[in-house]
């Protein structure tokens, strides 16, 4: 198997983390998005989207989002469980992760997409031009914080974002709050249980993939 990366990117960071959880290593080839290597017709053959991550299987099948690659390796390694062990716990996972993606993730990606000068015509990711609107900038830092807010409730009364247990979806929240520091936007004073949560994913080893 092929592991297409970006070591600046966000989205394919969560997977090297998994990665690390699992003890996993594959081969890896970087992408550079700073060039448009993502625009090549090359890549284009792996994933129209033009997006990282994508995972080309060793019959050429190619698997491009996060949740979708993370699954099959979840399959094939299941230990230590990421995705959860029982049916409650794996719909917790997925939902949670749903919500990161939703609340967090996308949020983020708004607010840096719209305001970053080298994004000017391309403010979605993808092979389409797309001008930016700095009043969406603007949300997307709004719903940053509510998402915060929204993670420290949580985290109140749970040990990790899904429940008791270590999760895809801490990795996934644990890079929303790495990626929001692009834009200057830290774990309110406010939210001690975020920032207790925050300090222990942070010291895991695979947090450094």
């Amino acid at each position: 198997m092929k592991f297409y990366d970006c070591k600046t990117a966000p989205s394919p960071r969560r997977v090297r983390v998994f990665l690390a959880e699992k003890g996993i290593e594959l081969e890896t080839v970087q992408v550079d998005l700073g060039s448009g290597e993502q625009f090549s017709d090359a890549f284009r053959k792996l994933n129209p989207e033009c997006v990282v991550p994508v995972l080309e299987l060793d019959n050429g099948v190619c698997i491009s989002e996060v949740l979708a690659i993370c699954h099959y390796l979840e399959e094939l390694h299941p230990e230590p469980a990421l995705l959860g062990t029982t049916p409650e716990e794996s719909a917790a996972v997925l939902m949670w992760n749903g919500k990161v993606e939703q609340l967090g993730l996308w949020a983020m990606a708004e607010a840096f997409r719209n305001a970053t000068k080298g994004l000017t015509n391309n403010a979605l990711p993808g092979p389409d031009p797309y001008p930016q609107i700095p009043e969406l900038a603007d949300r997307g830092r709004k719903r940053v914080g509510r998402f915060f807010e929204r993670l420290d409730g949580q985290l109140a009364v749970n040990e990790y974002v899904a429940g008791d247990f270590y999760s895809m979806a801490d990795i996934s929240a644990m890079v929303v709050v790495d990626f929001a520091a692009w834009i200057k936007i830290s774990i309110p004073d406010s939210a001690e249980n975020l920032a207790r949560w925050y300090a222990s994913v942070s010291k895991r080893p695979s947090a450094a993939a």
